[in-house]
């Protein structure tokens, strides 16, 4: 069997209550807890593609792992195991497909905010800030080329939307969507998480230009779910080959996004394929960022 028909697209696990089912993840209710498993699945465009990348699921999962662990202290996270054998009895034998994709978490009441932080200034922010000298209503100095680091980082918050495009919103709207001592607190964390985030991956090699956080609160207490510093939700480029004013070479689905661009898709379903050349690449870039970032070998990846 060839690797690339290994991707996993979806979990069916008739013997637990699925909550929700995601562009890339599966949500199972378990009463106080809940079941996220990353499926292979990969989205662009708002987009779910019907080929997914194999490995992908397990590099989100992993790398999710990894950073709600190392940084604990700035945050608290919803993590309560990410070993399959957690799960209720007989799940983990009879969906093989779980291990090294599973993350057993808490509950929290979600909070309807995207805690976004740009550290350079690329795609959206780089389009905005040369016609209006702004990201995201943020006015920044002139001088800037493209994809140059940021004086300092900016929290840019946007709506979280069920479907479709979340939307920028300000800081005041923020306020006005979750209370200010909560919108505080989510400007706070997500700027504390992407400086040591950044800082440790400049270490290992790659440039963070942006992240996103989803966060919740669980007794009271603000709490980093969902997935961090992935190359989901994030955009990862290798430092030995970043120049400003270039367009960087990309560690995340980046590299998908640009292939699709080159075909005749009008950005509604059903998306195209992919071939498998670019399924190869694009696997190879999500596992050499894990390897990168961690310092480790993915779990029940290819050597496995």
């Amino acid at each position: 069997m060839s690797e690339f028909s290994k991707a996993v697209l979806a979990f069916e696990i008739p013997e637990l209550k699925l909550f929700k089912r995601g562009k890339v993840r599966e949500v199972y209710d378990l009463g106080e807890r809940l079941l996220l498993a990353a499926s292979d699945r990969i989205s662009a465009f708002d987009c779910v593609l019907p080929t997914g990348i194999p490995n992908k699921g397990m590099v989100l999962n992993q790398l999710s792992a990894w950073w709600f662990e190392h940084t604990k202290e700035i945050i608290p996270n919803h993590v309560i195991s990410t070993e399959s054998e957690a799960l209720p009895d007989g799940v983990a034998e009879k969906h093989p497909d779980l291990k090294g994709r599973s993350m057993l978490v808490m509950k929290t009441e979600a909070l309807p905010v995207e805690c976004v932080v740009r550290g350079y200034l690329i795609g959206s922010g780089w389009t905005e800030y040369q016609q209006k000298g702004s990201v995201c209503g943020i006015s920044l100095r002139s001088g800037y080329q493209m994809a140059d680091q940021l004086d300092e980082p900016i929290f840019t918050p946007s709506s979280k939307a069920e479907s479709g495009h979340d939307e920028n919103i300000t800081f005041e709207e923020t306020v006005e969507r979750v209370g200010e001592s909560v919108a505080v607190q989510l400007r706070d964390a997500s700027l504390a998480l992407y400086a040591f985030a950044a800082k440790h991956a400049l270490g290992k090699g790659i440039i963070i230009a942006d992240t996103k956080f989803e966060f919740g609160l669980h007794d009271g207490r603000l709490t980093l779910i969902d997935e961090a510093l992935t190359p989901d939700s994030s955009r990862f480029w290798p430092k030995d080959s970043y120049r400003p004013g270039e367009s960087p070479f990309s560690f995340d689905k980046q590299y998908v996004r640009d292939y699709l661009l080159t075909l005749d898709w009008d950005k509604t379903p059903p998306a195209p394929p992919l071939p498998q050349e670019v399924i190869a690449k694009t696997r190879e870039k999500y596992i050499q960022a894990y390897e990168w970032i961690t310092g480790e070998k993915l779990r029940y990846g290819p050597a496995d």
